[in-house]
Order: C-alpha cells, then sequence, then structure tokens
C-alpha cells in the first residue's frame, strides 16, 4: 500500500480569544497556504473551555461585566484591515446577539457544531490520564443557562454585556473557525496544562502535559497562554507576612473572577489600592454579590439598599479617582480621517534619525495632536455652534502647529471658547493635584462631584468630541507597537514612559467603566460602603494596632486603619514569579529571556517575555537569538498588543499580528519535509466520528443510537474534526 507524508504537527498551548484569532486566521489563510496534500494536526492545550479560555469562562459571576458596548466588539477583521491575507467580516458580539436573538447560541443553525469527542490516542498501559471533566461544548449547564438566553435575546448595541455573553460568542467564533478550516486540518483539544516544551532547534519540538506521560510531538509550537497570574513579590509578600502574624486579609494582585474574598467579614473595614477596573468588579462582588440592591429614584439616581453583609471599601490610588467612564454615544459628525498626525509616515520621521527618542519629550507630542485631531473634528462638525471657525480654516492651522506651541494654545483658545470644549491632557490626568481637603467628609463631597460629572458628561452626546479623542487614542495605540518594536526608546522612557505612564494614561481614559457603574459608586459613597481615601495612596503597617494603614497628601493628617489590604490590580509580568510552569520552567532554563532594556543610563527588566518583533519568536539565550520553532503571542509578550478582540473598524494590531502569524506558520509548515507514513488501515465501526475524519464525512453520519462513553458527554451537534482528549 502507498505511502502517505506524515501530518505537520503544530501545537497552540492556550485556547482562549488570541488562540482562537489565530485558529480563524489559519482558515482563512489555508486556501492559499496549505494545499491539502499533507495533513495538518493542531493540537490545542488548555484546562480551560476552548474559544473563552479562562479569563472569559462560563463559570463566573454573572455581575461581572465587560467595559465594551457590544457593538464594540469583534473577533473579525473587516474593511479596515491592513493585513497580507483575506478579510473574512464577522459580526460583533452585537450584530452576533440579533442574529440568534430567541435561540440557543450555541445550537443555532448559523452557529457551527462540534462532533462528540473522540477518544484519545492510545497510551501505554502504566500511563496516568488527565483527570478532566466532560468537555464544555456539550456542557447542559451551559447551553441551557436562562440568563445568558435572555440577554442575548434582549442585547442592544449600546449595551455593556456580562462576561457570560462574552463567553458564549468567543465559544461561537471558536466553532466558527473550525467549520472554515479545510478537510485535511484536523483539531484536537487537551484540556490540560502544558508544563514544559523540550527539543532541538532544528527538529521536533515536544510538550509535556501534566498528568500524561508521553508527550505531544510537533513541529512548531505556539505559546498563547493570555493573561497569567504571578507568585507576590517582595512587598506582596511582606503585607501577607505582617497579615498572618496578626489574623488580617490580605489580597494581593489577583484577577478579580479568581478572588476568594470569603473572609471578609461584615462591616469590615478594608483598604483597597487601585481605583480601575480590578476595584469595580470587586465593588459589585462585595455589595451585590453579598445581596444588596439599587432602587432607582425619581429623579434618577440610585440608593443602595445594603444587606448588611457587606465590608466598608476604603478606595485610593495613584491619582485618587476611578477611569473615566465609557461613552454611550455614537458620531454625531463624520468619523475622522485617521492617522493623521501620527501613522506609519510619523513614525518612520522618527525612525530615521540615528538618535535614541524619548517617548514623551519626541513622540507623545504627536501623540497627543493625533488624539486631539480626534477630538477637534468631532466637535467642529458635530457642534459648530461651539466654536469660531470653519473647520477647514481650523484644521489647516492646527496641522501645521506644534501640540504644546503657544501658537496652538493660542488657536485652540481662540476657535473653542469654552474651556470644557478643548482637550487638556495634564488636568484629565492629574485631576487632584494641587488640592486637598481639611476632613475626608469634604474629600468625600468633592470626588462625588467630580464623578457625577465624568458620567454625564460621557452619557450626554452634546460631548461627542470625547468619543472622536476616543478614536484617535485607539489608532494611535494601534500604531505605537511599531515604534517600540525598534528598540530606539531609551531604556529609561520604555520604563517610565511607556510601561509607567502610556498604558495607565491609555486605560484612565480609554478602559473605564460602564457609566452605571459609577452611578452605582456614587450610591455606595452616599450609604457610606465605600471611602474615597485620596491621590498618591501610601499603604503601611501599625505594629502597635495590628492594621493596615492608608494615607493620601489629597487628606493629611487622616489616616485609615484597617484589618484588610486589597491591592486591585492585575498581577504585574514577571517570568521569575509566572504562575505558568511552562514559561517558569524554560526561564530557569535559560530557554528564553525576560526584555531586558539598558543603555548608558538604566537598564529595565519589564518581566515580559522577549519575543521577535518582526514575527513572534521566542528569543532564546542559548541560541542568541530568536527560536525557530517557538512562537508566543499576546499578554506575557514585550510585543504590548495585548487585546484579543478589537472595536470594529479600527485596523486592530491583534487582527494584524494574528494573520502575520498564522501565514508564518503555514509557510514554514508547508516548507518542512514530511516523512511517509504507512497508510492507515480501515477502522471498525465505531459508535461516534473518528477525530481522523474529515469535516463532510462527519456532518453526514448518523448519530449512533448506542449509549455514550459515561465519561463524555450524551450528545453533539455535527461539525468539524474535533477532539477532547483528556
Amino acid at each position: 500500500m502507498s505511502g502517505v507524508p506524515a501530518p505537520a504537527v503544530l501545537v497552540v498551548v492556550g485556547a482562549g480569544p488570541r488562540a482562537t484569532g489565530l485558529l480563524e486566521r489559519i482558515a482563512a489563510n489555508a486556501p492559499e497556504l496549505w494545499d491539502g496534500t499533507r495533513a495538518l494536526r493542531i493540537h490545542l492545550v488548555d484546562p480551560h473551555p476552548p474559544g473563552p479560555g479562562r479569563i472569559w469562562r462560563h463559570e463566573q459571576s454573572p455581575l461581572l461585566r465587560m467595559n465594551s458596548m457590544a457593538e464594540d466588539v469583534t473577533m473579525f477583521t473587516d474593511e479596515s484591515s491592513t493585513i497580507e491575507g483575506p478579510v473574512r467580516p464577522g459580526p460583533s458580539l452585537a450584530e452576533w446577539a440579533a442574529r440568534h436573538a430567541g435561540h440557543d447560541p450555541r445550537r443555532s443553525p448559523h452557529s457551527p457544531g462540534l462532533p462528540a469527542p473522540a477518544p484519545a490516542a492510545p497510551e501505554p498501559e502504566d500511563a496516568p490520564r488527565a483527570r478532566t471533566a466532560p468537555a464544555p461544548p456539550a456542557d447542559p449547564d451551559v447551553l441551557a443557562d436562562p440568563d445568558v438566553l435572555a440577554e442575548l435575546r434582549t442585547l442592544a448595541g449600546s449595551d455593556f454585556p456580562t462576561r457570560r455573553a462574552q463567553s458564549a460568542y468567543l465559544d461561537w467564533v471558536f466553532r466558527r473557525a473550525l467549520a472554515e478550516l479545510p478537510p485535511s486540518v484536523t483539531v484536537e483539544w487537551h484540556r490540560a496544562t502544558a508544563t514544559a516544551v523540550t527539543g532541538p532547534a532544528d527538529g521536533p519540538q515536544c510538550v509535556h502535559l501534566a498528568d500524561r506521560a508521553t508527550p505531544l510531538t510537533a513541529d512548531l509550537v505556539v505559546l498563547a497562554q493570555g493573561h497569567i497570574g504571578s507568585a507576590p513579590d517582595a512587598r506582596h509578600r511582606a503585607h501577607a507576612e505582617f497579615a498572618r502574624r496578626h489574623g488580617l486579609f490580605h489580597l494581593p494582585p489577583e484577577f478579580s473572577s479568581d478572588a476568594d474574598l470569603s473572609a471578609l467579614r461584615p462591616g469590615e473595614h478594608v483598604i483597597v489600592r487601585g481605583f480601575g477596573l480590578a476595584f469595580i468588579d470587586l465593588m459589585a462582588l462585595l455589595t451585590e454579590g453579598r445581596g444588596g440592591s439599587y432602587r432607582t429614584e425619581a429623579d434618577g439616581t440610585l440608593t443602595y439598599l445594603p444587606s448588611g453583609r457587606e465590608p466598608v471599601l476604603h478606595v485610593g490610588s495613584r491619582r485618587g479617582v476611578p477611569y473615566h467612564s465609557k461613552t454611550r454615544y455614537r458620531l454625531r459628525g463624520p468619523r475622522p480621517p485617521l492617522p493623521r498626525h501620527f501613522g506609519p509616515d510619523a513614525v518612520d520621521a522618527l525612525l530615521a534619525g540615528a538618535r535614541p527618542l524619548d517617548l514623551r519629550h519626541d513622540v507623545w507630542p504627536l501623540m497627543a495632536k493625533e488624539i486631539g485631531y480626534g477630538h477637534y473634528h468631532e466637535l467642529f462638525h458635530a457642534r459648530p455652534g461651539r466654536t469660531t471657525l470653519p473647520w477647514p480654516d481650523f484644521a489647516a492651522s492646527y496641522d501645521r502647529l506644534d501640540w504644546y506651541s503657544d501658537d496652538m494654545a493660542a488657536l485652540v483658545s481662540s476657535a473653542v471658547p469654552d474651556p470644557a470644549d478643548r482637550l487638556d491632557f495634564e488636568a484629565l490626568d492629574h485631576p487632584l493635584d494641587g488640592v486637598s481637603f481639611d476632613t475626608p467628609e469634604a474629600f468625600q463631597e468633592h470626588l462625588r462631584d467630580h464623578i457625577a460629572r465624568d458620567v454625564a458628561r460621557r452619557e450626554n452626546p452634546e460631548f461627542s468630541a470625547d468619543l472622536g479623542a476616543f478614536l484617535a487614542l485607539l489608532s494611535v495605540y494601534g500604531h505605537l507597537p511599531r515604534l517600540v518594536a525598534s528598540g530606539r526608546l531609551t531604556a529609561r522612557s520604555v520604563a517610565d514612559d511607556l510601561d509607567g505612564w502610556w498604558h495607565g494614561f491609555f486605560s484612565f481614559l480609554a478602559s473605564g467603566p460602564p457609566g452605571f457603574r459609577l452611578r452605582q459608586l456614587l450610591a455606595l459613597s452616599r450609604a457610606g460602603v465605600v471611602r474615597f481615601v485620596g491621590a498618591e495612596i501610601r499603604i503601611g503597617t501599625d505594629e502597635a494596632t495590628g492594621t493596615f494603614t492608608a494615607t493620601s497628601p489629597t487628606v493629611p493628617g487622616h489616616p485609615v486603619h484597617a484589618g484588610a489590604l486589597i491591592e486591585a490590580y492585575l498581577p504585574r509580568p514577571s517570568l521569575a514569579r509566572t504562575e505558568d510552569p511552562l514559561l517558569r520552567g524554560l526561564y530557569r532554563d535559560g530557554a528564553l529571556a525576560e526584555e531586558v532594556v539598558a543603555d548608558a543610563t538604566r537598564t529595565h527588566r519589564s518581566g515580559l517575555l522577549a519575543v521577535s518583533p518582526a514575527d513572534g519568536h521566542v528569543v532564546d539565550p542559548s541560541l542568541r537569538g530568536p527560536h525557530p520553532r517557538r512562537i508566543a503571542l499576546g499578554a506575557p509578550t514585550n510585543s504590548r498588543a495585548v487585546a484579543a478582540f478589537a472595536r470594529p473598524r479600527t485596523d486592530a494590531p491583534v487582527f494584524r499580528q494574528n494573520d502575520a502569524v498564522a501565514r508564518a506558520l503555514l509557510r514554514t509548515l508547508s516548507a518542512l519535509p514530511g516523512s511517509p507514513s504507512p497508510s492507515p488501515s480501515p477502522s471498525p465501526p465505531a459508535t461516534r466520528p473518528a477525530m481522523s475524519q474529515t469535516a463532510s464525512a462527519i456532518a453526514h453520519a448518523p448519530r449512533s443510537p448506542g449509549p455514550p462513553d459515561p465519561v463524555e458527554p450524551a450528545d453533539g451537534p455535527p461539525g468539524r474534526p474535533w477532539a477532547d482528549v483528556r
């Protein structure tokens, strides 16, 4: 019998949104780059469900919501995407929910399904088996969740969905990607944790899994684990030890959906450091999550009705104020033509010189001018009555002036009479600078007024210029990675400006909570459940009283004492302390490198995994360069393009990177020699489709009336070649 080439094998560690996006791009590019004469087997390794992964899994509180409107979330390329591969449009979360209104999202006729999991490949008799539950694609609790189904039926584009709704969307995107793979490509999901990768640079790689004796052998390995926790650093360990000695509660940086808050007692005073999305999540879990509720008054304000089980949260941060509320309106004028002042040409010009670059001095003025252009473009087109010049005249002067020049300030002051319509980054960045209060109560009133004004502005279309600025901010974010990847920023600027300031400032402006969350915060403040500490918060310990302390120059002389401390922000990246055993082991063995930016004046260790900027190949110190068979994507890497999904029509960096990596993977796998293997013998009749069958065969295979294996789902819709390998 003639031989057939052995299949090419790709192992992707991680099966969440980033891996799903990569799979979608593999499916899109396969018709051009994979001729199908050789099979391609893709192994996904993740203990969490493929599609949602860990962060977006269904099994989290229904109180937790996205901070994006449903119409602003997509996993698909569109007409704005500047990619080499084909654009394959798909629905946003809102469009998908509308399309499937009234139907089970996982059983819609439009939604590709999955076959029942096939048995795992045989292993030696003494090999340990992975201890896993039945695969989630047919989990009846997920399929029948009445709350998610009800939400999807009524979800509007301007609604902020629950994370469970996003989980259902990501599950569907994953299934669609599977359905679009050619018949020669099969996918297997291993519900396990990858613990190590071994193998020579010029040969096959072995991916070792927990609770499995034999590793997966791969031609190429992609690391796409997504957001990963880290063990506490020295400061947090010291606080944990103080808490242990005095019987206190301490929560280091943690993902909100994973945090165990059960030890916090009713009425207990808790210091919370961090005023971003992690705080908003914790606020919801510790109030509504403990039985509290809100009543809407006649004037539209909320009153909190406590359950009596809530702790008292004393919250502060560097700025001392919550992130800006998300807007709920759309542009009133035409979409600003972006990029204008910070795009490919501007980056080329910056890189044309030879000297090192400083982000705040050399780059930020161009970024600020771009954001300002988006702001004023919308203001002049949507609210011309609030300006004194025709837009063409203003734009002509604006284009030739530097952002921080006196002439620019004069132009804006003359053309935009109301200061509330002008864009002042310094005032936005430091809202409490130079402000102090004699009493905590005076500060509570001040910050409540600040929050109320912010919510009102972000929900009033009269101020749609803020949305124009937001769109320009996204454009800037998309063009910055190429400059960062050039290595031209000084070590000090990477440490202080890029990692220390820019990402926080971007999140403060662009990644805030929905307005209803800040209205809830106001109600909790009036009820005394939340207390505001101030800016530049300092955390200390008091051995005499056995309490944590918090102080702020905003309210000098009024320290807060508490029996609990929560660090309400995500764990900072650290290869040395990462919770991921695979990355930790590779780092320990010198097989991957932390990004280190050094020059004559500074050395900055970012904690991020160093990858080749062109193609994402892992930098291997033992090879003095990129590893040819290992690639890494997403949050743990120094590409700093961490978002796995994006706003439609923004030419999102994640889609560009996914497309480039998918094409490189297919080209490399196609070029690798395939050693012939014996043709498979005919398989005996089975009670379920075998994982090696093609899509068309599985789609038309009748279900067996025989009983299913007790450890596998009882039913499963037909679809792509698929296996849940336990």
